[in-house]
């Protein structure tokens, strides 16, 4: 059953998308709301149930905690209407984290023989998604984000797998494009959102058949909960999403979807501070003496940034820049004050980290990644260039 169906839960008693919910901030706030009841809350607590009532046929739409939620259906609606606004037919599943939810696609979709094709840069974990996709005999092909790569070898692919904005060095490729060479070929494509958000880019509007994402990012922006989605159009393809979620059990505590959707009413406020700040640092990175290789895709002379002005409405808080050793990087590191040295990215106070720690990115050992929070611009960049200044030393 579609998370938009009806008999779900009462109508939405909001404004018709389209006409009175055309803003990003008012969309953001009102999304997945139920219909208003006199004494009640706006937003229902989470519903924390393993069984519920289950007289006759199990012909409800709640008949066991594994498979549905109606804090979950919320949160689904609420996601759907950011991915898709004023669509009908696009179905949204939330999940317990956003691998699983990348992981739900990959393995729901594909089969023993058939060809993926996966980002060589992308998300670090992905190469473990590999591993297991090559155990089950699917052949894994890689390409770079930039340059359209992809289309080199798309031949006989059965699914596309883009990220993009890239992870960590913010590469950019061309979604229309790359979706339109897949389907002549007969391949779905699916779309990482996570760094751009649904304020940021829509692929489903670019022609995507899955955007997917990790809501522990800029979605719900406080590092305080693992969330992830998948959204679609194709009711064949989203429910084998759906099956694949009930068979590994990769589902949401009720309190974390109440958190996620309760954080999605600030979305467009942070996304706005969080980006314009995020630009500030990097333009003023970009004017430091050294040569600092910054890349943000809002940047004007960023190698990005035409392709990404025609497809992103965003461009996210994440600056990525190199300093020469990694000695360097970590006195910069060590030397900011506003600054958390942390892993992640998109929460309202700014992190940082010498990304080669891990090991599983092709990244110079001098690379940051920063992403900028929702502290004061001045403050921040001033807290930057001081750091950059001290670590020279």
């Amino acid at each position: 059953m579609s998370s938009t169906d009806p008999q779900r839960l009462p109508s939405e008693g909001r404004p018709s998308e389209g006409r009175l919910a055309d803003g990003d901030g008012t969309r953001a706030v009102r999304a997945g709301l139920p219909e208003p009841v006199a004494y009640e809350p706006t937003l229902p607590g989470p519903v924390f149930a393993a069984h519920y009532h289950l007289p006759g046929e199990p012909t409800g739409p709640y008949t066991y905690g594994r498979d549905e939620n109606p804090t979950w259906t919320h949160l689904e609606r609420a996601i759907g209407g950011l991915e898709a606004p004023g669509e009908d037919g696009v179905e949204t599943l939330v999940f317990a984290s956003g691998m699983a939810a990348t992981s739900s696609v990959l393995f729901s979709q594909l089969r023993a023989g058939d060809a993926v094709v996966l980002p060589s840069d992308g998300y670090q974990a992905l190469p473990l998604a590999r591993a297991q996709l090559e155990a089950f005999g699917i052949e894994v092909r890689t390409a770079p984000t930039g340059g359209d790569a992809q289309l080199g070898v798309l031949d006989g692919a059965k699914l596309l797998w883009i990220e993009t904005p890239s992870n960590p060095g913010l590469d950019v490729c061309d979604v229309r494009r790359l979706v339109e060479a897949a389907h002549a070929r007969g391949a779905l494509v699916a779309v990482d959102n996570t760094l751009a958000t649904p304020l940021g880019q829509r692929p489903l509007e670019l022609g995507a058949d899955f955007s997917v994402a990790s809501g522990t990012k800029q979605l719900t922006g406080h590092g305080d909960i693992l969330l992830g989605y998948v959204s679609g159009r194709d009711a064949e393809a989203m429910a084998a999403v759906r099956r694949w979620r009930k068979i590994v059990g990769a589902i949401p505590g009720p309190m974390e979807a109440w958190l996620a959707h309760r954080s999605l009413a600030t979305l467009q406020m942070r996304v706005e501070r969080q980006n314009a700040t995020a630009l500030a640092v990097a333009e003023a990175l970009q004017d430091w003496p050294e040569e600092l290789g910054v890349r943000y895709p809002g940047l004007p002379r960023d190698p990005s940034h035409k392709i990404a002005s025609q497809q992103m409405r965003r461009y996210g808080c994440v600056v990525s820049f190199t300093l020469p050793t990694r000695a360097r990087a970590e006195r910069f590191l060590e030397a900011l004050r506003l600054v958390d040295d942390a892993t992640s990215f998109g929460g309202v106070r700014s992190t940082a980290e010498r990304r080669g720690r891990w090991g599983g990115d092709a990244v110079p050992e001098g690379f940051i990644r920063m992403s900028v929070g929702a502290e004061d611009p001045e403050d921040l960049v001033a807290d930057v260039l001081r750091a950059l200044d001290e670590s020279a030393r």
